[in-house]
């Protein structure tokens, strides 16, 4: 893990030591997981902008018709079969 360390105003800093206390974890935690929420957040927009300049092609599209049949054939009856 690398340390990162960094400025917060006053009462940011007052309210992400409440949450922690509430939630029973370090302040760290509660900095580590919103970072990390944040960087997820930024992340699905980037995939969602690249979609959208570059969409499927008809050729990827027809996948999805094909995931949408199911199985083959069911062969869960068939367990007995061998014997």
């Amino acid at each position: 893990m690398t340390m990162l360390s960094f400025r917060v105003q006053d009462d940011e800093a007052k309210a992400i030591q409440r949450w922690a206390e509430a939630l029973g974890v370090d302040r760290s935690e509660v900095l580590r997981d919103a970072v990390h929420r944040h960087l997820a957040t930024l992340n699905r927009e980037h995939e969602l902008d690249a979609w959208q300049r570059a969409p499927l092609t008809a050729a990827e599209r027809s996948l999805s018709e094909i995931a949408d049949w199911g199985s083959a054939e069911d062969w869960a009856d068939w367990s007995d079969a061998a014997g």
